[in-house]
């Protein structure tokens, strides 16, 4: 192939073309075969890789300025003319220009895929707050009055299912109470954890009935290192009914502690039967000794009384919405501390030089010229 000629040759450069794929392919190949054979070697995003099905795109689009820039040269009828005006085709710089292109996106596109080989040692921090849930397990959490397909109880573990789902680097536990309390979840950042030990909650675990706010907020105040910095909330969720005395008196302390304390009321304030079912059966009403059908309602104004003073929120439940967006937001806005350092090694990403060394193709794309004859110069980026 001559140095400089008057029109391309198409031919040719099609097959100087597919050769130069041939021999990329082969190259990246192996390299990707030796480096493969290192465990620590991987492709971050291997999705990247289908960006070279676009290759060919490139090819045609480099084909058609030929072969239109040698329409333009033959528009010159006479061959004497298109010696005086033109110096022809450089073929060889057509091809040059197209190796810089084609290596420029490939080295992008490799990049793209972010290839990563070896490891280096990084410190993870991990930022939160501590809450322990106090939940109320005593038998008026059987009670309908929200959904007639779910439990008060059932609503209300649903809600801390979805809120565990939401906390990040948040430590959480959980303590049940009746009639009295105990520690079901000592605080922990295990969320899967934390959801298992929730599954198995029921009000059959409680022997003695009564709502022991008073006992759940000891409790909490136990399962916490209260020498620590952190910052602390409870949440505690109930229909508050029957509470013993003294719970106003602890909620005081938790907060001279430092701890917020937010509530979630959960019922109705007109009050409903206790529906007793037997599988998804409904087998009839809870009874008093007398005979009489128990009726259960939300006291509401107890479990407000106490959010006031923890200076935290309360929020009713309304049919199977506990309002958690309010709650969230709350626990958003407390300060974060660091509550675990961890070690871990982590790939080291290498996309950076090959990024760079398609950027360095490209600019040397554009610099340089197909021929001297500016008539006929191919430029992708120009035209």
């Amino acid at each position: 192939m001559s140095k400089q000629s008057k029109t391309y040759h198409i031919y040719l450069l099609v097959l100087l073309m597919i050769m130069t794929e041939l021999l990329f392919w082969t190259v990246t190949l192996i390299s990707y075969n030796v480096l493969s054979a290192d465990k620590e070697f991987r492709l971050e995003n291997e999705g990247a890789i289908v960006l070279f099905a676009f290759i060919p795109l490139l090819i045609g689009v480099f084909l058609y300025y030929a072969i239109r820039g040698n329409t333009s040269l033959n528009r010159l009828s006479e061959a004497s003319l298109r010696n005086s005006l033109t110096k022809g085709a450089s073929n060889w710089r057509l091809l040059l220009k197209y190796l810089l292109l084609r290596c420029a996106v490939g080295l992008i596109i490799i990049s793209l895929c972010n290839p990563q080989y070896g490891k280096k040692q990084v410190e993870g921090k991990a930022k939160g707050i501590e809450i322990m849930i106090a939940l109320d397990v005593s038998n008026s959490m059987l009670a309908r009055d929200l959904s007639e397909k779910r439990s008060r109880l059932n609503i209300a573990k649903l809600a801390i299912e979805r809120l565990i789902s939401k906390l990040h680097g948040d430590k959480i536990g959980i303590v049940v109470f009746a009639g009295s309390a105990y520690t079901q979840l000592p605080i922990t950042s295990d969320y899967n954890a934390a959801k298992l030990f929730l599954s198995g909650v029921s009000t059959g675990m409680m022997s003695s009935q009564g709502t022991a706010v008073g006992a759940a907020i000891d409790e909490c105040l136990n399962a916490f290192d209260l020498n620590n910095t952190t910052n602390k909330a409870i949440l505690i969720i109930s229909d508050g009914e029957n509470h013993e005395e003294g719970a106003i008196d602890i909620a005081k302390y938790a907060v001279e502690e430092g701890i917020v304390i937010h509530t979630i009321g959960m019922g109705t304030t007109q009050g409903t039967p206790i529906e007793l079912y037997r599988g998804n059966k409904k087998t009839g009403v809870k009874k008093d000794k007398e005979g009489n059908t128990v009726i259960t309602k939300l006291n509401e104004s107890f479990l407000q009384e106490l959010s006031q003073i923890g200076g935290g929120t309360y929020t009713r439940a309304k049919k199977s919405n506990v309002g958690l967006a309010l709650l969230v937001d709350q626990l958003k806005e407390m300060d974060k501390t660091v509550l675990s350092k961890e070690q871990f090694l982590e790939h080291e990403d290498h996309f950076q030089t090959y990024l760079a060394l398609g950027l360095i193709f490209a600019l040397l794309y554009l610099l340089i010229p197909i021929n001297s004859n500016r008539n006929v110069e191919l430029n992708l980026f120009s035209e």
